[in-house]
């Protein structure tokens, strides 16, 4: 995604920004959404909070409490180890959608879930509370300095701090957003709890606590100082910050290839946080840098960046084409808060332009218009995404997806004190009760190519009216008229138009904001292909349905694996693609429909000739369809050669597929959760783009053969490994033993080993335990990938 419009903005006056000039978004209280796609969106997510049960979620918190629940805990995340976190997420969404609507049944449960918390925390007599199954035990070893981290896990534990992080940061919510005082007293002994609990360790075992995800550990630990005005909790938030992350970036380097992604993002969050508290010039550097990198280098055109959750490689998006686990949906709701934070500690237009593409194109389309949340959004031509259920689906994008749709009046404005930013047009309105003044601003964006905002004042006054100039509106077009004299306008450089006047109730001011079709393109040389377009309208994203066949699985259940959308891969080569002449720019045939808005045919530019008709829409709003997002470009003279490349390849990939009975991508953090992976001292990382996983002792995955059509087992290794030896185990039998002497080249390979028919019959239920173990004095191969495959 290349958010590069250029320097030039148009202004009625010279704006220039800088850290001292930074901004203040308005209280969501303030803001108010009228009809349109957003205003629809919250509606529907505030029917989605109002069906789960608050006891259920309350659940875990009450059982490692010692107290009764008051009804069965939910299933799926909720009871596999990650037990409670989709109870704090319901605490920020319970905060931000009453603050949003006024809703007094949020309000209720709000106090309600407070009240339970408090109980529970009482219970724990320590100022600790938490959901996670045995976790006053694991804190006590933690305390004691018994740590055990790996990158998703500590203690044995399915990462712990992540978990609490949500309720750290639901309960901050809870008071700053919602106002409850009750949320701030049990957010403070909490940490006064984890502030005693890390008291005797050591700043470096501090930092292996971090090796294990923790979310925004560092930035909720810097709002509690701000909130209690105890320096204590920013120090511990300076200690909770991962150096290993923050070092490169203090330097510039970009070291994102292959990390986690979704355990990034809040990490540089808390960077920034602790920046703003503590004026660091270098740490907030350092957070810009991380977003320029992910920003430019790493995000498609929907604003979202990760294929099955980590980076991939800067100038290399094969994967993002080829997996059904394109960006996730927790990532784009992380950089949008990491955006928020340096757009309003450092005005700039291409904060403001990147947040808007990434809500509309990602944010809004993450909602089911029915309800039920997405999880992975693939760029996979021809693929789907599938949704989740109220009380079936709780993965992490489910609690991020509760929070998202209830805070889109968050930024559409912002002040400085006197003046008003207008950054999105969005239909809303303004209550800027402390100044006495009201603004609404009517407008059909993106339907049509303008806003019009009214201003209701008690008496005259002057202030500055700050009006976005997108980068997305091209130069000389933007206009601005108020009460209907067309203003003059002269370049600036801020991205912003000032209107500076003594402003009368009534006034009115329109803004023009024309669109025009640009082509966006990503580099994906392993598919055969050199370039792959997306259409963008303005900052629309553009898009077509292709049909709505073998959407298996659509509405999630609770399978470990429900988030991902498994159903059946249609073959790239038979997928609909762009044919251009002599380099010419595909956008210039994508044209209006008279008939409807933002709609769009591409005549003549589609092969093959059964989807010349396709439509172009909005991906906002396509759901419960498969779809195309990005197209293949070639040229004209070179169609055949280039279908017959990604032919062969797709033919491989996909009879892989059609044996391929389960999976897992050994050092990837759902993948190794979903099949309930289990080691000791064992360690991850990656080689040329690929993770591994070894140990010294044992390691060990359960695999699904629910038809018992499992019957092959295929190892990937790496040919450099030398010294390994190692057995591998099928269902505690021995399969085979593996000597590596590193002959196998610097290369990877692969192996199959047919598994006997006996170790298939002593399987428990509908899996098959692999486990690989050490023999003495040696390791395990790196292991790449398992896959249990069909003979």
């Amino acid at each position: 995604m290349k958010l590069r419009y250029g320097l030039l903005a148009l202004g009625i006056l010279f704006v220039t920004v800088g850290r001292g000039q930074s901004l203040r978004s308005f209280p969501l209280s303030e803001v108010e959404l009228a009809p349109g796609p957003f205003y629809r969106a919250q509606q529907t997510d505030l029917q989605y909070i109002l069906e789960l049960d608050a006891d259920r979620l309350l659940a875990p918190f009450r059982m490692d409490a010692g107290l009764e629940p008051k009804a069965e805990r939910y299933g799926n995340w909720e009871n596999t180890g990650l037990d409670g976190h989709i109870g704090g997420h319901y605490l920020s969404a319970l905060a931000l959608m009453y603050a949003s609507t006024g809703n007094g049944e949020l309000k209720k449960r709000l106090v309600y879930m407070l009240d339970e918390l408090e109980e529970c925390q009482e219970a724990n007599g320590n100022g600790y509370v938490g959901g996670i199954p045995g976790g006053n035990e694991m804190w006590k070893e933690i305390a004691r300095g018994k740590i055990e981290a790996a990158s998703f896990s500590l203690n044995g534990k399915w990462v712990p701090l992540y978990n609490i992080h949500k309720l750290f940061a639901g309960l901050r919510d809870a008071f700053e957003i919602a106002g409850n005082p009750k949320a701030k007293e049990i957010l403070v002994k909490l940490s006064d709890w984890l502030v005693d609990i890390t008291s005797g360790l050591s700043d470096e075992q501090i930092q292996e606590l971090l090796i294990s995800e923790h979310g925004g550990m560092n930035e909720v630990l810097a709002d509690v100082s701000e909130i209690t005005g105890d320096k204590k909790y920013l120090v511990l938030a300076e200690k909770f910050s991962h150096r290993k992350i923050l070092e490169p970036l203090l330097h510039q380097k970009d070291e994102l290839t292959g990390l986690h992604a979704n355990t990034q993002i809040p990490k540089v969050i808390g960077f920034e946080r602790i920046a703003e508290l503590g004026n660091n010039a270098d740490w907030a550097e350092a957070s810009d840098f991380f977003w320029n990198t992910v920003v430019e280098d790493r995000s498609v055109s929907i604003g979202g960046n990760s294929v099955r959750e980590h980076f991939h490689p800067v100038g290399d998006f094969s994967d993002m084409i080829a997996s059904n686990q394109g960006p996730e949906t927790c990532n784009t709701y992380n950089m949008l808060r990491l955006t928020k934070m340096l757009f309003l500690s450092r005005p700039q237009r291409k904060y403001i332009d990147y947040f808007e593409r990434a809500l509309y194109n990602h944010i809004l389309s993450s909602q089911n218009p029915e309800g039920g949340f997405v999880y992975f959004t693939p760029m996979r031509p021809r693929h789907y995404r599938v949704y989740s259920q109220p009380q079936e689906g709780f993965w992490c994008c489910v609690g991020s997806g509760l929070e998202n749709h209830g805070k889109y009046g968050e930024l559409i404005y912002a002040h400085n004190g006197p003046d008003i930013y207008v950054n999105l047009f969005i239909p809303s309105s303004l209550n800027w009760k402390e100044k006495g003044l009201k603004l609404a601003q009517q407008t059909k964006f993106p339907d049509e190519e303008g806003s019009q905002i009214t201003l209701q004042l008690k008496k005259p006054t002057r202030f500055k009216l700050y009006v976005r100039h997108p980068g997305w509106v091209e130069q000389g077009a933007f206009s601005i008229k108020v009460n209907g004299k067309e203003q003059k306008i002269r370049p600036g450089v801020s991205g912003y138009v000032a209107i500076d006047r003594n402003w009368k109730n009534g006034d009115k001011v329109s803004v023009g904001l024309p669109m025009h079709t640009t082509t966006e393109y990503l580099e994906a040389e392993k598919t055969g292909t050199s370039r792959w377009a997306s259409f963008v309208h303005g900052p629309i994203v553009l898009a077509a349905v292709t049909d709505t066949t073998d959407l298996d699985g659509l509405f999630a259940d609770d399978s470990r694996m429900g988030h991902v959308a498994n159903g059946k891969l249609y073959p790239l080569d038979e997928a609909p693609l762009i044919v251009a002449e002599d380099n010419e720019d595909p956008s210039v045939k994508v044209s209006p429909s008279a008939e409807k808005p933002m709609t769009f045919t591409t005549s003549g530019l589609i092969y093959p000739g059964k989807y010349k008709d396709m439509e172009l829409v909005p991906f906002y709003t396509i759901h419960n369809a498969r779809y195309m997002i990005y197209w293949p470009v070639v040229e004209k003279d070179e169609l055949r050669q280039k279908l017959d490349v990604i032919r062969e390849k797709e033919k491989k990939h996909l009879e892989l597929e059609e044996r391929t009975v389960d999976q897992v991508a050994t050092g990837e953090q759902q993948p190794e959760t979903e099949h309930h992976f289990q080691g000791k001292e064992t360690n991850t990382g990656m080689n040329r783009g690929s993770f591994w996983r070894d140990s010294a002792a044992w390691f060990g995955y359960e695999l699904n053969n629910v038809r018992k059509e499992g019957k092959v087992l295929r190892i990937t290794y790496f040919g450099g490994d030398r010294d390994r030896e190692f057995d591998i185990m099928v269902n505690g039998n021995l399969l085979t033993t593996v000597k590596q002497d590193g002959s196998g080249g610097d290369t990877f390979y692969e192996e199959d080993y047919r598994i006997p028919a006996e170790f298939l019959k002593v399987a428990e239920g509908n899996y098959i335990k692999v486990k690989f173990v050490a023999h003495k004095n040696s390791r395990t191969a790196g292991i790449y990938h398992i896959r249990l495959l069909k003979e």
